[in-house]
């Protein structure tokens, strides 16, 4: 998704669509990864993690490489929905694994170790969308998300242990929704994921709404917008770090209060800016720094938080807090792409409103399920 951001106005010039309607391939990415995670969580509980991620990055491959035939913005949606679908099997399997293998805060120090490294993600593939596009225009984006698809399917088949449980639960529809109730049935689950949840709608709506918001708002070239992507990304990467060494020592419902009240500044700081009418880039990145560092150091635990009690479903629990942020975040992304009016403020309040939401579910539920 980050790669394919720096792509967006200039899919949106090269078929003379608007640019909200180009920002719906983020959309229906999200809504690919909402529903495949669903799917896939699930059924690797029965099938195995391995074979299921090897599905999933194989229809990853085909949708990236018939994308290079698309000639139109509506094409690219359904494509794009299909490359979600197909990739939403890494971070559902991603998490299954650690919980096949760990629990509690040894879980969320090695949630939050991956956070960091999947923080070189959204640093790197934005500079590399952006020099793709100088390349070789939108189509180079999708050429590069192909190769990226068969060095991942390379790496899993000779690198990847299977790590499920010998016991394989039914994937009959009726057990699948039968776990579901169990699921939300739980009150630990529950705060765990409302918390969650919440703070990564805010991170959605940046990354959704970010580069029309900084290229058409503030001006910026899609390389200076990549650079400055990343430069936000680095509160993710350091906030990972501080967080794997804090956890264990800090407990999971210190961390999580600790990153929700960061993400609760960094978002009010943002909104306040927007509203000044800053019209300077800093004045979307230190912010959302500061937003980022925060959910680094939340989301890891919180997600240990909501696994943990449920070893036997850990791929269906998995699902939903995968699923339920990008649903909901394709909402977000649509909403802000009709709300776009030329300025960074629907983001901003946006990303306030969010952070505020998980700061106050903190305190009024997940603190009561972390200390009873």
């Amino acid at each position: 998704m980050d790669m394919f951001l720096p792509s967006v106005p200039v899919i949106a010039q090269s078929f003379g669509a608007a640019p909200g309607a180009a920002q719906h391939c983020i959309t229906t990415y999200l809504l690919g990864l909402a529903l495949g995670q669903l799917a896939w969580g699930p059924v690797s509980d029965r099938f195995g993690r391995k074979p299921v991620l090897i599905a999933g990055l194989c229809l990853f491959f085909a949708s990236s490489a018939s994308a290079l035939a698309a000639q139109s913005v509506q094409e690219l949606m359904l494509i794009r929905f299909a490359q979600g679908f197909g990739m939403s099997s890494g971070p559902v399997i991603a998490r299954s694994i650690v919980r096949d293998l760990y629990a509690r805060e040894q879980a969320a120090h090695l949630l939050a170790r991956m956070m960091a490294v999947f923080g070189i993600i959204p640093v790197a593939a934005p500079l590399l969308g952006g020099q793709a596009v100088a390349f070789g225009g939108w189509p180079a984006v999708f050429w590069v998300f192909a190769a990226i698809a068969l060095a991942l399917l390379a790496a899993v088949c000779f690198g990847l242990r299977e790590t499920a449980p010998h016991k394989r639960p039914s994937i009959a529809p009726g057990r699948i929704m039968a776990s579901y109730a169990v699921l939300f049935g739980d009150a630990r689950f529950r705060a765990s994921l409302t918390t969650m949840l919440l703070a990564q709608l805010g991170i959605i709506a940046f990354v959704s709404a970010s580069s029309l918001a900084m290229v058409q708002a503030l001006h910026l070239t899609p390389t200076t917008f990549s650079l400055l992507f990343a430069a936000v990304m680095l509160g993710q990467i350091v906030g990972g770090l501080i967080g794997s060494r804090m956890v264990i020592r800090a407990g999971i419902g210190r961390m999580v209060r600790i990153g929700a009240a960061l993400a609760f500044a960094g978002g009010l700081l943002l909104a306040a800016l927007a509203l000044a009418g800053a019209p300077h880039w800093s004045a979307v990145v230190l912010p959302m720094v500061v937003y980022l560092f925060g959910c680094s150091l939340m989301l890891p635990s919180a997600a240990s938080a909501a696994l943990s009690p449920f070893p036997q479903m850990a791929g269906a629990a998995s699902s939903l807090l995968g699923a339920l942020p990008f649903g909901a975040g394709a909402a977000v992304s649509a909403m802000l792409a009709a709300a776009f009016d030329g300025t960074t403020r629907p983001m901003a309040l946006t990303i306030c409103a969010f952070g505020a939401a998980a700061f106050f579910s903190e305190r009024l539920y997940f603190r009561k399920i972390a200390h009873g």
